[in-house]
């Protein structure tokens, strides 16, 4: 693939079914408050670190995305244009199930239980479905922009931007309430405290 833009690459805020570990895949549920402040503190770091620039901004349609990107891209005056290829990796016939209701009382510490984990699910997406579809919209980018998206997504987009094999981008971290900047080769994590951490190449 050529060269990639300049990205900001962020995770919607927290939810309800991340509180309860459910899976939420393709389904949705609500920003909780704290989700909420999340996405507000996305928007002051986006707008301390665009510093006047004027990005374009994609979001996912799912509803805790898409009301992320409303909050977060607020203080910018702009709003997101919707792509369905920006969605969950979908989990089939997990999706509404916690974790302990899947797997039960499993450690999940080795690489093919991580990679079962996101990607195993009965009727389901694998991850090559999930790299087709990010590839596909990095594909037609023509310059740097903002993405709000979801964890998983979010790892594959910034992995293939970041060169990755598929068990390295399950390493990266999917934090909310912060802004994955992707630039000059490296990505790092823009936080509105503490300072930023920077995040190495693998």
């Amino acid at each position: 693939m050529p060269k990639l833009p300049e990205l900001f690459i962020l995770r919607h805020g927290q939810t309800e079914w991340n509180l309860l570990k459910k899976y939420q895949g393709q389904r949705d549920s609500p920003l909780t408050a704290l989700g909420v402040s999340q996405a507000g503190m996305q928007g002051e770091i986006l707008l301390k670190h665009l510093a006047g620039r004027v990005l374009p901004a994609y979001a996912s349609p799912l509803g805790r995305a898409a009301r992320t990107a409303e909050i977060a891209l607020l203080p910018l005056g702009q709003q997101a244009r919707l792509d369905s290829r920006l969605k969950e990796v979908h989990f089939g016939a997990w999706e509404g199930k916690t974790h302990q209701e899947v797997f039960g009382p499993i450690d999940i510490d080795t690489s093919e239980q991580r990679i079962e984990h996101y990607f195993g699910s009965p009727g389901g997406e694998n991850f090559n479905d999930m790299e087709q579809r990010c590839h596909g919209f990095l594909r037609e980018l023509d310059g740097p922009s903002i993405i709000i998206t979801h964890g998983i997504t979010s790892r594959i987009l910034r992995g293939i931007w970041l060169g990755l094999g598929l068990n390295e981008m399950l390493d990266l971290p999917i934090g909310q309430g912060c802004v994955y900047h992707l630039h000059a080769g490296a990505e790092h994590c823009l936080q509105a405290a503490p300072a930023n951490a920077t995040l190495p190449l693998k």
